[in-house]
């Protein structure tokens, strides 16, 4: 008797981080989209969650940041999850969160703006909350669940449809990312004397 895949893992490439665009060495190339050049109000957003980003570096988390526009209302969040310690503190759930508070309901709406494809948690978690669009700035092969890994906010069974825009300064948002694990990666130097 065959097992029976598990959460289809079975698929999985040997190297599950095959054409990650962290990595030097393994980046995948994504051919060109069809989308029109960013808006500027997209680009303008997404290089503050890039300076949101940045304190999350500085903190020693992985430099991700969310920047979410509500009514005219924004909110801004990034990655906590080291500072906490909180598995779930990823930037879109500390974003949603705050609107939510904020705003008084938990159909937030309105469009998120995130350095990096959202993962499988902050992506159902877009959907729950009713979040109108996401435009996010790098691909995420290994763990994107927006279409890079596995497509949950294009998937039939979620029930609310969350338009998304990716590649928004790409380039910006994995480059940031590639020397964030390049520093980790780098060894300590210890100063003698």
């Amino acid at each position: 008797m065959e097992a029976a895949p598990v959460a289809q893992l079975d698929r999985v490439s040997p190297s599950e981080g095959e054409g990650c665009p962290f990595e030097p060495g393994r980046e995948h190339i994504f051919p060109a989209a069809e989308e029109p050049a960013p808006e500027p109000e997209a680009q303008l957003r997404m290089r503050r969650a890039i300076e949101l980003a940045g304190q999350a570096a500085a903190a020693g988390d992985v430099p991700i940041g969310a920047v979410l526009v509500v009514d005219g209302r924004v909110f801004e969040a990034f990655n906590q999850k080291e500072q906490r310690p909180d598995p779930t503190a990823h930037a879109e759930l500390l974003v949603i969160r705050a609107a939510a508070a904020a705003l008084g309901r938990w159909r937030v709406g309105g469009v998120l703006y995130v350095t990096k494809e959202p993962c499988a948690m902050c992506a159902g978690a877009l959907a729950a909350a009713r979040v109108e669009r996401l435009v996010y700035g790098c691909r995420d092969p290994k763990g994107g669940a927006a279409g890079s890994a596995i497509d949950i906010l294009g998937s039939a069974a979620v029930n609310h449809r969350v338009d998304v825009i990716d590649g928004v300064l790409a380039d910006e948002t994995a480059a940031q990312l590639r020397e964030f694990f390049a520093q980790k990666r780098r060894p300590e130097r210890w100063s003698s004397g």
